[in-house]
């Protein structure tokens, strides 16, 4: 039975991803700015369920629900950092604000997680780090310029990470879904190829963790095409780029 810290749990993969976990045994501290599914989860699963929730992009926040993990359980088996967001970048009215909100909420809360994780997993059992990235990072889509850049960051921090904590024996995974059916992705007004179903998703992570992967990417043909696609040389990738993207002067939020 593991210790596990699970953000980003009120909602989504996170939220599915809770259930299965639970099912399995495990004892998860949930994080997330919504209190009200955490608790809803604590009722069903008594005496496996930790509430932490707070806001994780603020640096102040963090470190108190790193302590009270740490007041409860001394430390943690597994670390799944699955918060995150996304917005679409309307080009013609470029807003820097949208970059830096996006960043703070994929990249920075990720940062704030890690400060407060790392020593918790350092006393824990066979310490497993995982943070859900995005299969977007393999190819430059339209309008992805602030949610494809932090998810390209959080790859590379992830990867570097892997290498810097192997000798402390701490596994690093990098989850990279395509589209998942979640309350985020359903305000999406563009076609998703081979969406899964939210709880096929979270199954399908479940059952690889105990693996520890270098990477969870998933459905296969969709990172195949990705990958593939990201191999042609880059004036090809961006004429399939222009195809894409919007041809009308319209600007429309999704």
């Amino acid at each position: 039975m593991k210790r596990i810290w699970l953000t980003g749990a009120s909602s989504g993969i996170g939220a599915a991803l809770a259930e299965q976990l639970l099912v399995r045994g495990h004892r998860l501290a949930l994080s997330a700015r919504r209190t009200e599914p955490l608790e809803q989860l604590a009722a069903r699963w008594p005496g496996q369920v930790l509430v932490v929730p707070g806001d994780l992009g603020d640096a102040e926040q963090v470190p108190a629900i790193g302590a009270r993990i740490a007041e409860e359980w001394g430390a943690l088996d597994q670390v799944i950092l699955n918060a995150g967001t996304c917005e679409y970048l309307e080009v013609r009215r470029f807003e820097a604000a949208l970059i830096e909100r996006v960043m703070r909420a994929n990249v920075l809360s990720v940062a704030y997680c890690l400060e407060a994780a790392l020593p918790l997993l350092r006393r824990g059992e066979c310490p497993h780090l995982v943070a859900v990235g995005s299969s977007v990072t393999w190819l430059a889509l339209p309008r992805a310029e602030a949610y494809g850049a932090s998810k390209a960051a959080l790859r590379y921090l992830c990867e570097s990470l892997r290498v810097d904590l192997a000798a402390e024996g701490i596994d690093v995974t990098l989850v990279s879904p395509g589209f998942v059916d979640t309350p985020l992705t359903r305000q999406n007004d563009f076609p998703m190829p081979l969406r899964w179903p939210v709880d096929k998703a979270a199954r399908h992570i479940a059952a690889r963790l105990d693996r520890r992967p270098l990477e969870i990417a998933f459905p296969t043909p969709f990172i195949a095409t990705l990958r593939l696609l990201a191999l042609l040389p880059q004036r090809l990738q961006l004429a399939l780029g222009k195809r894409m993207a919007r041809t009308t002067t319209e600007d429309r939020t999704p």
